[in-house]
């Protein structure tokens, strides 16, 4: 494996989610904080917006339009300058908190949610995976999801990776020429890893943020691990970008679980490079 060296990118946040790579910035959104920030490759940060009912999944439409979740109320939101709009309500869809996506070419978009009240303490369930059309209409991708979390589009936007956090697997499926989703399959069995946010590669692979352990892993589909990037702390989410989408943006919570609920400023962005560039097309 590569002897990977990791360095301090961005800090002084509370919780980093969806960290996605667009025209030259580092988009990133602080759950906690209720912001969305552009960071530019020095590392100094633009506050975005306010997403008051948390932002969490964060992404962009073919055309570069930033698409936020509000994932309290579990709506998908565009974002206008300072300003929020409304593209897609799952509030009567979705049975938990709306978590991360992914876009596809045609934006698309496939988001997860938690499946309960986890702030509640409601027990684990099993939850949907929703497709969003571009105009806004939502129907059910896949079903008897455990808790699917960071998503991925890889192999020429033929194959979607979501992970099942409480289950410690990527599950992978087709993607059809009208975005339906079949042939589901473990793309990779990670044990006792919880996986949270991820990205793909050019050949395939996946890098993918184990919040339990946290390690960032890039694994192929059938379980093998290549690499291995272990930080102190809470592994969260990932993304290829810079010069040529070969440096990978890692965010990491250096803390414990009891600081992150005091709202403790332990957030912070890693970056390093990597032999392989990312391939998601909405972000070159």
């Amino acid at each position: 494996m590569a002897d990977h060296r990791p360095e301090l990118f961005a800090e002084d946040f509370i919780f980093l989610e969806a960290p996605h790579w667009q025209d030259g910035r580092l988009w990133v959104s602080d759950v906690f904080d209720h912001s969305v920030y552009a960071l530019d490759m020095q590392g100094g940060r633009r506050k975005v917006c306010h997403v008051p009912h948390r932002p969490s999944g964060l992404g962009f439409l073919p055309d570069g339009t930033p698409i936020v979740v509000s994932s309290k109320n579990r709506k998908l939101m565009r974002i206008d300058g300072e300003t929020l709009v409304e593209h897609a309500d799952l509030s009567n869809l979705a049975t938990g908190d709306v978590n991360d996506f992914v876009v596809d070419r045609y934006g698309r978009i496939y988001v997860g949610n938690f499946g309960y009240d986890y702030d509640a303490g409601e027990p684990r369930a099993l939850t949907d995976l929703h497709r969003i059309e571009r105009d806004g209409t939502v129907s059910v991708a896949a079903s008897g999801l455990e808790f699917p979390n960071g998503a991925a589009i890889i192999n020429d936007g033929t194959t979607l990776v979501v992970a099942e956090t409480w289950a410690g697997r990527l599950t992978a499926f087709d993607i059809d020429a009208d975005g339906h989703l079949g042939h589901r399959r473990v793309f990779a069995d990670l044990g006792e890893r919880h996986p949270d946010g991820l990205c793909g590669d050019a050949e395939g692979a996946i890098w993918v943020g184990c919040f339990n352990t946290g390690e960032f892993l890039r694994v192929l589909e059938g379980g093998v691990v290549t690499d291995i990037i272990a930080f102190e702390g809470r592994g969260v989410s990932c993304t290829l970008g810079g010069e040529g989408g070969r440096q990978l943006f890692c965010t990491v919570y250096r803390g414990s679980i009891e600081e992150l609920v005091a709202g403790r400023r332990h957030g912070a962005v890693f970056a390093l490079p990597v032999a392989v560039p990312g391939t998601d097309p909405v972000r070159a």
